[in-house]
């Protein structure tokens, strides 16, 4: 297999992977929709003792869903680094990057 070969199906793969990312964040936010209509209707203030018990609950909700973003944030910054090595690697023989600060897309 010929080095060109190679990187169409690199990239190949990395089209399917985007394309079933997009499936799973499209059933997220279906999920998010469905959980905000049941959120809504059964986390009022007649379910709880207290207003306190009512935000620890919401809170809670919350951070899940802030957990799933930054888990599906975090690996879009990985693949998009590994394209961005492939691409820059293909066409100019090393690493290449637009903005200069050498790919770093980590804090």
């Amino acid at each position: 297999m010929s080095r060109i070969e190679s990187y169409h199906r690199m990239l190949q793969a990395a089209s399917q992977f985007q394309y079933n990312i997009a499936l799973i964040l499209e059933a997220k936010a279906l999920e998010a929709s469905r959980s905000c209509q049941w959120i809504c209707g059964h986390l009022n203030a007649a379910h709880f003792e207290d207003h306190g018990d009512q935000l620890k609950k919401s809170l809670e909700v919350h951070d899940q869903m802030i957990e799933v973003i930054e888990g599906m944030t975090k690996m879009e910054l990985a693949l998009a680094k590994h394209l961005q090595i492939l691409l820059g690697g293909s066409e100019s023989g090393g690493t290449n990057s637009a903005d200069g600060d050498g790919g770093n897309y980590y804090s």
